[in-house]
C-alpha cells in the first residue's frame, strides 16, 4: 500500500487539523464508552468522566510517541481488556485504580527491560506470521458485532432495530468507501470526517421529518446532550473542567488516608497484572499490524522494547487522569490503513486535540449527539481493514500445509466463536485466548514435524 504522508511527513497545517480531526473520531467512541460502562456496572457508585479518559488518551499517546521516537503512527486510548479489572477495583476507589494500572504499566516495563537484555527473536518464533495474521484479522472481525449493533441502533428511540437507523447507517459506510476509494485530492484524505458529516446530515433530516409528521421510527438523532449545553449561556456552556482521577484520589486520601491495606494491593495486582500479559500479545498483533501497513518493521525500529515502554507507561499515565489503562488501538491502525497517511506528526496533533477539547463543552455536547448508526457505518470500514490486513498477512502463509491450516483454523474458529477464559477476577478474552490456542497448536505440530 502506497503511503500518501509517510511517518516523517508533515502535511499543511490547514490539512493538518482536519486530518487530526479525523484520528480523533475514529477513536473518541471507543475511548469514552469505557469509563461508561464502569460507571454502569462497578462494584460501587465511583463516577469515572468520559472527558477525562479522553484527556488521559492525549497524554498517554504522547508518552508513547515520546518512548517510540515518533516513529510508530498509533494513538492509544482506553483499554477495553481492563473492563473485568476496573469493575473489580472501584471498590477501591480512584486511588485504587491508580494503582492498578501501575501494576498493569510495571508488567510491560519488565517484559520490555527483558526483550531489551535477549533480544525479539524469541518472540518471532513463539508468534510467526501464520499465527499473527488471523490473530489481527480476529480483532477487526471480533468487533464486527459491535458495529452492526451500532449500525441498527436509533439514538433518539433507544431501538435496537430501527430501519431509518439502518440506512443512515449504510449511507454514512458508502459515503466513507466512496470517497475514500474515489475521492480526489483532499477529500480523498478524509472519507471519515466526510462520512460522519454526511450520516449526521441525512439523520438529522430524518429526525426532522419525524418530529413534524409525528413519526418516532424515523427520529435518529437525540439532541439532548446539546440542548442541556446551551440551556443557559455561561461560562460552563463552552468550558468543561474534567473530573480527573488523580484529584480525586487525592480527596480521597485528604478525607480518609491510604484507607488499603497490603492484601488490598495484592488483591488489586492480580486484577490488573495478568491481564497486561494477555494484552502484551495483543500489543505484538497490532505492531505488526502497522508494521505491514507502513512497511516499517516496528519491532526492529524503533524496537518491540521501546514500543512496550511507550504502551506501558502511557497506559499508567492515561489511568492517572482518566482511570482507563491506555492500549494502541485498532481504530486508529485502521484509519491509518484507510487514509493511507502515517505521519507521526498528524498523531501528535490528534493527542493534543483530544487534550484541549475535552475542556471544551460544545464539542463534546457535540459527539454525544453523533447517532450510533452513523458511528456503527465508520466502524464497518474501520473493522473491515483491520480484518483485511490479517488476511493479507495469511496470504504469505502456505495453507496447503496441515501444521498452518490447524494453526489459522483454530485461532478464527475460537475467536469468532468467543471462546473466552475466565477465572473469576481474570478473564483472557477471546483474541488473547486464541492466540495462546494458536501458539500451542503452532508449537506442538512443529515438535512433531
Amino acid at each position: 500500500m502506497k503511503l500518501i504522508y509517510d511517518i516523517e511527513d508533515k502535511p499543511k497545517f490547514s490539512q493538518l487539523i482536519v486530518f487530526a480531526f479525523q484520528q480523533l473520531l475514529a477513536i473518541i467512541t471507543a475511548t469514552i464508552v469505557v469509563p461508561i460502562l464502569v460507571n454502569a456496572f462497578g462494584v460501587v457508585n465511583l463516577e469515572m468522566d468520559p472527558v477525562a479518559a479522553l484527556f488521559g488518551a492525549g497524554v498517554g499517546t504522547f508518552v508513547y510517541q515520546f518512548f517510540t521516537k515518533q516513529k510508530s503512527p498509533v494513538f492509544l486510548g482506553s483499554s477495553f481488556a481492563f473492563l473485568s479489572s476496573m469493575y473489580s477495583a472501584t471498590v477501591f476507589g480512584y486511588f485504587g485504580i491508580i494503582v492498578g494500572a501501575a501494576f498493569a504499566g510495571l508488567v510491560y516495563v519488565v517484559i520490555a527491560l527483558i526483550i531489551k537484555a535477549v533480544g525479539s527473536g524469541w518472540l518471532n518464533k513463539l508468534m510467526p506470521t501464520v499465527v499473527i495474521g488471523p490473530t489481527v484479522a480476529l480483532i477487526g472481525l471480533s468487533l464486527a458485532g459491535n458495529a452492526v449493533a451500532d449500525l441498527t441502533k436509533s439514538s433518539a428511540s433507544g431501538e435496537a432495530y430501527s430501519l431509518a437507523a439502518i440506512v443512515c447507517g449504510l449511507f454514512t459506510f458508502g459515503v466513507t468507501i466512496w470517497v475514500s476509494a474515489k475521492g480526489k485530492g483532499f477529500a480523498k484524505l478524509i472519507p471519515f470526517i466526510i462520512g460522519v458529516l454526511s450520516g449526521y446530515a441525512l439523520a438529522s433530516v430524518f429526525t426532522l421529518i419525524g418530529n413534524i409528521a409525528g413519526i418516532d421510527a424515523l427520529k435518529i438523532v437525540d439532541y439532548t446532550a446539546l440542548i442541556n449545553n446551551f440551556s443557559t449561556i455561561n461560562l460552563g456552556t463552552f468550558f468543561h473542567m474534567p473530573k480527573f482521577a488523580f484529584v480525586e484520589a487525592f480527596r480521597e486520601i485528604s478525607a480518609n488516608g491510604i484507607a488499603m491495606t497490603l492484601a488490598d494491593f495484592g488483591t488489586i495486582c492480580l486484577l490488573y497484572a495478568p491481564v497486561a500479559l494477555v494484552v502484551f500479545a495483543e500489543h505484538v498483533a497490532d505492531h505488526k499490524n502497522i508494521s505491514s501497513i507502513i512497511e516499517r518493521d516496528l519491532l526492529e525500529n524503533p524496537g518491540l522494547d521501546k514500543t512496550l515502554l511507550g504502551d506501558g507507561v502511557g497506559s499508567v499515565a492515561g489511568a492517572f487522569f482518566g482511570c482507563c489503562p491506555n492500549t494502541t488501538y485498532g481504530e486508529s491502525v485502521g484509519c491509518v490503513a484507510i487514509t493511507r497517511n502515517a505521519s507521526v506528526v498528524t498523531i501528535r496533533t490528534a493527542a493534543l486535540l483530544s487534550i484541549l477539547l475535552a475542556f471544551f463543552s460544545p464539542f463534546v455536547a457535540f459527539v454525544n449527539t453523533i447517532p450510533s448508526c452513523v458511528l456503527g457505518g465508520i466502524c464497518v470500514a474501520l473493522y473491515g481493514f483491520i480484518a483485511v490486513s490479517g488476511l493479507k498477512m495469511i496470504q504469505t502463509v502456505d495453507l496447503g500445509k496441515e501444521h498452518n491450516l490447524f494453526v489459522v483454523s483454530s485461532i478464527l474458529v475460537l475467536g469468532i466463536g468467543g471462546f473466552m477464559l475466565d477465572f473469576g477476577a481474570l478473564q483472557i478474552t477471546s483474541i488473547a485466548a486464541s492466540l495462546i490456542v494458536g501458539i500451542l497448536v503452532n508449537q506442538l505440530l512443529k515438535e512433531k514435524a
